[in-house]
Parts: C-alpha cells; structure tokens; sequence
C-alpha cells in the first residue's frame, strides 16, 4: 500500500469542495451570531474523563484515545463538541443568566456512523444555556431552519420526539445498558418483533407502551393517537403537550412526528429533532434538549441545541456560482503593483498569470482583465 493512502473513510478536500465547505461555514456562523450566538473554540483533545464524562457508552465508542506522552494519561480526540461546550458553560464562563454559544470545528470518529459518511466531520452547533423554558426549545429550532434556509436547501422538514416519552415507560424497568440499547435500537428501527423479544418480561403498561411507539409516527393526528395509546403518566402528558406546543408555533414549516426515534447520543433528556430534506440520506440536523449534560461539571443548568455536519451540508446545497476575479500579467512596474494592490483592497480577486503559464485557476471566474491603455492600468471585460 502506497504510504500517502488515506485511511477509510478519510479524505481531503479539494478547492472546489473545500471553497463551499468554508462558504457554508461562514453563513452559518453568521447565522448563529444574529441570535446573539457567541463562538467558542474547544479543544481537539482533552483528558478522557473529561471528554466522556456523563455522555454515554456509545460516544466514547466513537472516540479515539492515546497517551498523553507529557502526562502520561490517557487524552481523547473529540466525537462531538457538546460536552465540550457544557464544560465551559460550567467552569469558564460561569454565568448566572442565559449563555448563547455556537461553533464549527472538526470531530473524529472511529466508525463512521453511516453507510459512506465521513469518519472527519466538520461539525458546527448552537447551544443556548440557563433556561428551562419551551421558548429556548423554540428559539434553537428556529435557528437551525434559518442556518438551513441560509445556505438555500429547501424543503425541509422538522420531526419532532421527546426522550421523556420513553425514558417514562422504561422507569419502573431494571436493564442493564446493553439492554436498553438494543430497546433503543428496535424502537428506531421499528422492528415490532425484535422489540416484542426484548420485552416480553416487562411490565404490561410498559411493554404495551413502547410497542405502541412503534407506529407513532406521522403528522399532528399521532399525538392524539399517543394520547389514547400511552399510559397517562405525567412525563408523556407533558411532553406530549410540548411537542404540539413547539409544532405549533413552527408557522409555515412542514412538521412531522415520531415518538419512537432515540438515535443519537445518550444525553438527551426532552424535546429531540431533526431536520430532513430530499437528497439526504439522514436528518441534515440533529439537537433536543439536554438539561443534564453540565451535572457532571458541576453545574445543572438548563441545556438545548443542535448540531450538523458541514461536509454532509455541502453535498445538498445548491451550486454556486464562481466568484469573479480579474486577471492580470505579472510584472514588476511599479504602476502595475500599484493597480493590483488597489484592486486588492477594493475586494476584488486579481490572479496574476505568472510567466509561460496561462490561467490555470478553477475555482475562480476571469471575467476581467487588467491591461495597459494609454500608460495607464485599467480593468477590461475579457
């Protein structure tokens, strides 16, 4: 094997790709800080306790570790940023109110957690801290469609579920981790059958609730539908009233519900979504709320956000155009330095064609020339 071949799942990105992918990264950016959004910039690496602490079995199977060779203790590489953002929410920034953070950084994971996905997500997120209410959830869900709209992908579709649903049916069940995993599992993957083994030994209401879960999913009507089918426990009345709530005041957007998705990370502890567009092989975003992952910090606040991949975003968005640029001659004059360097300045993109080369820019378009007219530098249409 040839020592430059990347590993699987592994790539670097091109101009052409790597020029949408900093594109989008802006616009989202942008996005984030109209809402007040502030940015933070983790670390790639930190001590693994601290990286996995509170997040479940499966994000620290997705996380490389190594030997830190100055400390000798054991340092992971970050599968996602969350964590990260919830251990400064706690011990730097320390505030009483509402922090608003966003940001946009690599992740790596050990497999990639679908069919062709990349194992080097660019991952960008938005988080809003110390507030419990339903507007915050509201607030996060309209920043991730508006990110969305801003880099013109469209239609989408939000689906909505609440963590609180489930976790209800199951608190009178003893499992063991595995075993809640593959409940987990079954029920995101609706397999009736599967999740009917794995719980033919649980309680009735329990048992009979999470096999109604299975065809919990579609417009507004299946809330009515849980209504009648779920026990009537306080949790699952709430969160069902939330979600319609939340539903509700997504005015304009294509809603869809399912009761029974838990995929993702373990953190979760209310209202979880995701946001679909045709084209894409999975929800473009994901996030919830995630009032729990600061306790192990020692801090408890009220957490919700989302978080998507800029490498997946670019692969839907729509193309576009190049950026235009003005080509010029190399040379040494002291007017035509001074011309470019102006051009320069005004914002304008001057590629300058370097000696028995022609243009061999792609990722820009000459549509203009500078050329010299009557001892002057001026720009031309080409």
């Amino acid at each position: 094997m040839s020592a430059w071949v990347l590993p699987d799942h592994i790539a670097d990105v091109l101009p052409s790709e790597a020029r949408r992918i900093e594109e989008l990264r802006r616009q989202l950016l942008d996005t984030a800080r109209s809402y007040g959004c502030e940015l933070v910039m983790p670390p790639l690496l930190e001590h693994l306790e601290s990286l996995l602490t509170g997040t479940g079995e499966a994000l620290g199977l997705q996380t490389f570790k190594l030997v830190d060779q100055l400390s000798g203790r054991t340092l992971g590489l970050r599968a996602d940023t969350t964590p990260q953002v919830a251990r400064i929410d706690a011990h730097l920034l320390n505030r009483a109110g509402v922090a608003r953070l966003c940001y946009c950084g690599p992740v790596l994971h050990t497999r990639p957690d679908r069919p062709h996905a990349t194992r080097e997500p660019l991952q960008f997120g938005a988080e809003i801290y110390g507030h419990a209410g339903l507007e915050a959830d509201l607030e996060v869900l309209l920043l991730a469609l508006d990110c969305l709209k801003a880099t013109q992908v469209a239609p989408l579709t939000v689906d909505l579920a609440d963590a609180r649903i489930v976790r209800a049916l199951l608190a009178d069940v003893a499992l063991e981790a595995s075993s809640l995993a593959d409940v987990h599992a079954a029920l995101a993957s609706k397999d009736a059958s599967w999740l009917a083994r794995l719980t033919r030994a649980f309680p009735a209401p329990s048992r009979e609730g999470l096999a109604a879960l299975v065809s919990l999913y579609g417009d507004v009507t299946v809330l009515t539908q849980a209504r009648r089918a779920l026990p009537a426990l306080p949790a699952i009345s709430q969160a069902l009233d939330q979600l319609e709530w939340l539903g509700g005041a997504l005015q304009g957007a294509s809603i869809s519900y399912d009761l029974a998705d838990l995929r993702g990370y373990a953190y979760y502890s209310g209202m979880r979504f995701g946001i679909y567009t045709p084209g894409a092989s999975d929800a473009l975003v994901r996030g919830g709320r995630y009032d729990e992952v600061g306790a192990v910090f020692g801090r408890n606040r009220p957490a919700v956000g989302f978080s998507l991949d800029v490498k997946e975003l670019v692969g839907v968005v729509p193309r576009r155009p190049l950026k235009a640029a003005v080509r010029a001659p190399w040379g040494e004059q002291e007017q035509l330095r001074a011309a470019i360097a102006r051009l320069r300045a005004d914002g304008e993109t001057v590629v300058c064609t370097l000696p028995g080369h022609g243009n061999e820019v792609d990722e820009f378009h000459c549509d203009r020339q500078l050329v010299a007219e009557h001892g002057q530098w001026v720009v031309r249409p080409l």
